[in-house]
């Protein structure tokens, strides 16, 4: 049989109908019977699929209205558990956080053949806790952090340095957010070296991007039987989508090993991460011993969870001042006067502003970096909210729906920041469950303090430095708020936004 003369559809209907006899002989399984959480219905194959929507938050808010604050779903062939409620989100981020701390990987990833991978996305154990520990105690400490105020320093005075050539041209936040925070990143992970060479043209962004937007998209070989979905992911090229980006990542990774390992290079004044990472790879005391690849992997993680994240929340934070008028006027007025005369906040000085604090809080409220954290998924079976939870369950923590909450915050909608006077107990810690924008437990974010500290100090320059107006006559209301939905909840629409420059004499120049 000439299989060319066949109809161009032909093999996708064969995978079809494989599919749906895969599901109905699955179906049929005898078993146990289970109380499972309520679930909306489902279609064959692709089972609540078509319910995730463009914006999944929001889609899976909508959803709960119906079904409730705890939902199975089914993606594809995945078990899905949907909790947006804070007593949920404390049973599955403390209560039973053993059962649910490990993360699911793509298989995707799997197929591709990098040791470093299965490194920085490695499920729950021994190894994970011997890294989460080195991050947390080493790389990401308070003191680590505190460290590299001069970098964070230079490059902040180097943006404003760069807006005030161009006032008063507007500002597209997003891009000079992300150049900021990308360039502080790359000289703490590399060194001062890499910030011409490798980041002003594009590598390190555009191989971010390729990333996040890669891990945020859903791969058919997860979301159906192995044998179809990967036939599908060849077909739609997303296959070699990741074997191209993380081979992107791998190169890079290893000529700035390369770079470090070269007994020619100068020693830096402070060691970056690399540095530090190779100091303890020597250390034979460790329990953990570092190679090559352990250092990739803590490097994957480091770039995608810190460059876009900071940079997407100091973006609505800027959003939702210019929207709030009010806020801005006065937050700028107690930066201000705290500072004085002073040209430069320094880093020592964000303690004094407490309601520029509350100002950030707010912010992550509405907008939490990752709107439904990172995915968890079930070790063994458990209970959540009295239902059944089988292993190999995928578990989302709408966070975002949590902070929107008409139970827990008064007018919801609402940029209020003073909603948190007098009220410590929502910190960023995670033990107060109605306020997670860095989650709780196990899989909390290791890097939160540098990630505040970095929005802070960078943001309270900027409304120190400059007053912000809307370009064209634009009205604050007018501002497009639209999301974009990725492992990182993005603002859509840039954001653009003249600088006008404050001399600190109480005149606008």
């Amino acid at each position: 049989m000439d299989l060319s003369t066949l109809h161009p559809w032909f093999f996708a209907y064969v995978l079809l109908f494989l599919s749906i006899l895969y599901f109905l002989l699955l179906s049929k399984k005898e078993g146990k019977v289970y109380n499972f959480p309520p679930s909306p219905p489902r279609l064959p194959v692709i089972g609540n699929l078509h319910q995730f929507g463009k914006i999944p938050h929001y889609s899976l808010w909508k959803l709960s209205h119906n079904y409730g604050p705890i939902m199975l779903l089914e993606l594809g062939q995945v078990p899905t558990l949907v909790v947006s409620s804070p007593e949920l989100a404390k049973e599955v981020l403390r209560t039973y956080d053993v059962d649910c701390c490990t993360r699911p990987m793509s298989r995707g990833q799997k197929k591709i053949s990098y040791n470093f991978l299965d490194l920085a996305f490695c499920p729950y154990g021994e190894y994970w806790r011997e890294m989460r520990k080195l991050c947390v105690m080493e790389l990401f400490s308070s003191k680590r952090v505190q460290s590299y105020w001069k970098i964070r320093e230079e490059e902040v005075k180097h943006l404003i340095d760069t807006i005030m050539k161009g006032a008063p041209n507007p500002v597209q936040m997003d891009d000079a957010m992300f150049n900021l925070t990308n360039s502080v990143i790359c000289r703490i992970a590399f060194g001062a070296s890499h910030k011409a060479n490798q980041f002003e043209n594009g590598q390190i962004k555009e191989i971010v991007a390729d990333s996040m937007f890669l891990l945020s998209s859903f791969s058919a070989s997860d979301l159906f039987p192995s044998s179809v979905g990967w036939i599908i992911d060849l077909i739609t090229g997303l296959h070699s989508k990741h074997e191209r980006c993380f081979r992107n990542f791998d190169a890079f990774f290893q000529k700035v090993l390369d770079e470090h390992l070269d007994p020619s290079r100068p020693r830096p004044e402070n060691d970056d991460i690399i540095d530090v990472m190779l100091g303890l790879a020597q250390d034979r005391t460790t329990v953990l011993k570092l190679n090559k690849d352990h250092i990739k992997a803590i490097l994957v993680d480091i770039f995608l969870g810190a460059v876009d994240s900071s940079s997407c929340t100091s973006v609505w934070l800027m959003a939702e001042l210019a929207r709030n008028p009010r806020v801005m006027k006065k937050v700028q007025e107690e930066i201000r006067n705290c500072m004085g005369r002073k040209p430069f906040v320094e880093e020592t000085e964000l303690e004094k502003l407490k309601y520029f604090k509350l100002v950030v809080k707010e912010t992550l409220r509405l907008h939490p970096a990752a709107s439904m954290l990172v995915p968890h998924e079930t070790i063994r079976q458990c209970k959540i909210g009295g239902y059944d939870v089988l292993p190999k369950t995928r578990i989302f923590v709408n966070v975002w729906a949590i902070g929107r909450d008409p139970k827990i915050w008064a007018n919801p909608q609402d940029f209020y920041p003073e909603r948190f006077e007098g009220k410590d107990y929502y910190d960023f810690k995670g033990q107060n469950f109605d306020y997670l924008p860095f989650g709780s437990g196990r899989r909390s974010c290791p890097g939160m303090t540098m990630g505040l500290t970095s929005v802070m100090f960078n943001i309270a320059n900027l409304l120190h430095c400059f007053d912000w107006e809307l370009p064209n006559g634009m009205k604050p209301e007018e501002i497009n708020m639209e999301e974009e939905f990725g492992l990182i909840t993005r603002k859509k629409v840039p954001l653009y936004l003249v600088p006008v420059k404050y001399n600190w004499e109480g005149k606008k120049t």
